[in-house]
């Protein structure tokens, strides 16, 4: 049997939540993004920020720099960083970087920071949840599938609201706020969505019985891309066997559990065997 070599055991550490170094590895990772997010919170309270400004700002410093190395040893351990560096992970791993540096240069996007609990996302890696991560992808294969389909929609809603926004330009007029046909195509579509901040309102009787029909037509258009994306779902074949292992080649994942080689790249996935 082979030695594995030095990058390939920093891969299983880094990339991988099924090894118990990994795991562990992953879960001090969690740790400190927590962290790093409850020191940004607590900076922003004045009586704390002022009082304690030093030390948050020495402790900031000290995850960023950890996450700064996390992030290039994740580079060097792929045989493609590029790969890496334009995913979902690799992006969100480097803006959770980036405020601290730019900090330097503007003042205040220190708490941009917060951004690093999008890295909480890694929770269903850590936990081995491949459950979750096979309804999660076959959830983004459906909603992929059914792009079209929710476009099409998207666009009559857009003419929906450009017709009734200018009828209710025209039916109540500037006396009673819609004093053009844009701020009409507003009114419309916080109408439409259920949200109706109040800021405007029909007074006629005809523009209230024309808003009394957008609301109604509300309710059926929140159910419409439900239905588009449930029809697709139908359709589609989840894999209940996939884990969370990454390919060190092409960074793909959800292989099945017993896998020996990527269903991508067809590169071995454990150079043990």
């Amino acid at each position: 049997m082979k030695k594995p070599s030095l990058r390939h055991r920093l891969h299983e550490i880094i990339y991988e939540a099924d090894t118990p170094a990994g795991k562990v590895f992953d879960i001090v990772l969690l740790i400190l993004i927590v962290l790093s997010v409850v020191l940004v919170m607590l900076e922003s309270v004045s009586s704390i920020g002022l009082a304690y400004a030093a030390l948050l700002n020495q402790l900031e410093w000290g995850i960023t720099i950890v996450f700064s190395l996390e992030y290039i040893a994740r580079i060097l351990v792929v045989k493609k960083p590029w790969k890496y560096i334009t995913s979902f992970f690799g992006i969100i791993d480097l803006l959770s970087l980036l405020p601290k540096y730019i900090s330097f240069f503007f003042m205040g996007s220190g708490s941009l920071v917060a951004l690093r609990a999008l890295r909480l996302l890694r929770v269903f890696r850590i936990l081995k949840l491949s459950r979750y991560i096979g309804e999660s992808n076959f959830l983004m294969t459906a909603l992929w599938a059914s792009r079209v389909k929710i476009g099409v929609f998207l666009f009559a809603v857009i003419i929906l609201c450009i017709i009734f926004g200018t009828i209710m330009y025209l039916v109540e007029g500037e006396a009673n706020g819609f004093t053009s046909i844009p701020r009409g195509i507003y009114w419309c579509i916080v109408t439409l969505t259920t949200v109706g901040y109040g800021d405007i309102a029909p007074m006629t009787s005809l523009g209230r019985f024309i808003a009394s029909i957008i609301m109604i037509l509300g309710y059926g258009i929140i159910a419409v891309p439900t239905g588009i994306v449930t029809s697709e779902m139908t359709q589609q074949h989840k894999n209940p066997d996939t884990n969370t292992q990454a390919c060190p080649s092409c960074m793909n994942e959800t292989h099945l559990d017993d896998a020996v080689y990527c269903h991508n790249c067809g590169n071995q996935l454990n150079e043990t065997t």
